[in-house]
């Protein structure tokens, strides 16, 4: 039985606002045991998706609709014409616009990029980015600025960005992004705090963040909740998932 209250459904109000589930997930390109990955995605019921490494090569819009299939949403942007950052979304969402954005290429570094996307539920109306920052901590600081810097030019009132950060919350990174977005897991603590490594947890690397006007009803690893069982964690990927319910306000 959970132990762990459950976050609240997705659902539209009727001041035009909406409860919407985001969930941001490093995948491995899909590596590891893709049935566990769908069946952790779908218990979930997120109406966004956040992916990072998602398959970039040989067939992989294949593998990519594969797995939205699996799991019950569709591909919305990204994976390798954004250098593995992805978004899925449920058929709930209306969506405006979609764009994949690569970063400047660091000599002898993987290329990074951001996967972005304007939807609309019910009445309110978000931004969404998914990122994967830089293991180095001068290009991941400077990436932290351009994450910034595109949510500013999505021309939305609301946004969330998410994704593996390679940092933890007193990284200068980390806290560049805290200190002018809301750290989901800050604000409203709810399930698991770390989501690295997969085996024994003891770094929170993986985070989601929202514009100061969204309102934060939990976030956190999806531990002992229907649907989601240490097993298929363990199998699904090496990073553990996080999970958002945010309120957006309608326009």
């Amino acid at each position: 039985m959970a132990t762990t209250p459950l976050l609240p459904d997705s659902r539209t109000e009727s001041d035009g606002s909406a409860v919407i589930r985001v969930l941001s997930y490093n995948i491995r390109s899909m590596r590891d045991d893709t049935g566990a990955l769908a069946r952790v995605i779908t218990a979930c019921a997120p109406d966004l998706v956040l992916l990072q490494e998602a398959p970039r090569f040989f067939r992989w819009r294949k593998k990519l609709a594969r797995l939205a299939s699996a799991s019950g949403t569709v591909v919305l942007s990204g994976g390798a014409t954004a250098a593995g950052p992805a978004i899925l979304c449920s058929l709930r969402a209306t969506v405006e616009r979609t764009e994949d954005v690569l970063l400047p290429l660091t000599p002898g570094q993987h290329r990074r990029g951001f996967a972005t996307a304007v939807v609309r539920f019910g009445g309110a109306r978000i931004g969404v980015l998914s990122c994967h920052l830089s293991l180095r901590e001068d290009e991941r600081y400077q990436q932290g600025g351009m994450l910034l810097d595109r949510l500013a030019a999505m021309g939305v009132e609301q946004a969330v960005a998410g994704g593996d950060l390679n940092e933890r919350p007193e990284g200068r990174t980390f806290r560049r992004l805290s200190e002018s977005l809301t750290d989901c897991w800050a604000a409203k603590p709810w399930g698991g705090e770390h989501t690295w490594v997969r085996d024994a947890p003891h770094r929170r690397i993986d985070a989601l963040f929202a514009t100061k006007g969204v309102e934060v009803l939990g976030c956190g690893v999806p531990l002992e909740q229907p649907g989601v069982t240490e097993r298929d964690l363990r199998a699904a990927t090496d990073h553990l998932p996080v999970l958002a319910a945010l309120r957006i306000p309608g326009v």
